[in-house]
């Protein structure tokens, strides 16, 4: 049920969704001639749409998550690495019988890179489609044909192919990996999902290193006017607000002990 409720609540909660809709709101409440009710709508929705397209405000608000966990120097020795999946498209990966990626893709890249490093260390990948729909291939499926055509051994993956979140990700990777004392699990995911992972593997018994990849922003941005790249601005707004809003919801339904998890 929580996972269902955040999909609906994000459709319309997302910076951009929320700005359109209220906009179409107001242009509909003109043409009946409300126009008080009108007003009260267009003049949130089109200073939603501003702020976030053209200035920083979505990247001031990434920042704090990015800047949470840095990266930490390389371990001695790694028994694990466990890469979040949401960087790669289900549906295109599918029709494609291959694996398309999307803006997270660096979740991968640095985790290959990590599996070259140690080349003894087993690559868990964990992923489902994520979509309410539930099409596509998922992360695990897609990510092993990845890791399999970059000269990975198969034997190294763990696949994890049934987690919708990032609750089910530490849920159901945990058996999986059965991590033991004195042993050294990676944790890869965007830096600024980074705190909302490690809350949640910690409450579920799974310790883990968290090694940032897929960074956004310098992490420096102050606020400001920026007519540059209205797009990337709105795109990064709904990412930022998202994750703040998942760190409260999960706090909320006991996925971590932690509001704003740290080192």
């Amino acid at each position: 049920m929580f996972y269902v409720l955040s999909k609906l609540f994000w459709m319309v909660a997302a910076p951009q969704a929320l700005g359109v809709l209220l906009v179409v709101l107001a242009t509909l409440l003109a043409l009946f001639r409300r126009r008080r009710l009108s007003l009260a709508g267009l003049v949130p929705g089109v200073l939603i749409l501003v702020l976030i397209s053209f200035t920083t405000l979505g990247a001031v608000l990434m920042a704090p998550l990015e800047n949470r966990f840095p990266r930490p120097e390389l371990p001695a020795k790694v028994d694990g690495i466990v890469v979040l999946g949401g960087g790669i498209d289900p549906v295109v990966s599918a029709a494609t019988g291959r694996y398309a990626f999307n803006d997270a893709a660096d979740r991968y890249i640095e985790t290959l890179r990590l599996a070259r490093l140690y080349p003894n260390a087993r690559i868990l990948i964990s992923g489902g489609t994520g979509d309410l729909g539930g099409s596509g291939d998922g992360d695990a499926v897609a990510g092993a044909r990845f890791f399999t055509d970059m000269g990975i051994d198969p034997s190294r993956l763990i696949l994890e192919p049934n987690s919708r979140n990032t609750a089910e990700n530490a849920a159901f990777s945990k058996p999986l990996a059965d991590p033991q004392p004195g042993q050294t699990w990676l944790l890869v995911t965007s830096a600024f999902h980074m705190p909302r992972s490690v809350g949640i593997f910690r409450k579920a018994g799974f310790p883990v290193v968290p090694w940032p990849a897929d960074y956004r922003t310098p992490g420096r941005d102050r606020f400001a006017l920026d007519l540059v790249q209205p797009s990337s601005n709105a795109v990064i707004a709904d990412f930022a607000v998202r994750e703040w809003i998942g760190l409260v919801a999960y706090r909320l339904a006991g996925y971590t002990n932690d509001l704003f998890p740290a080192p």
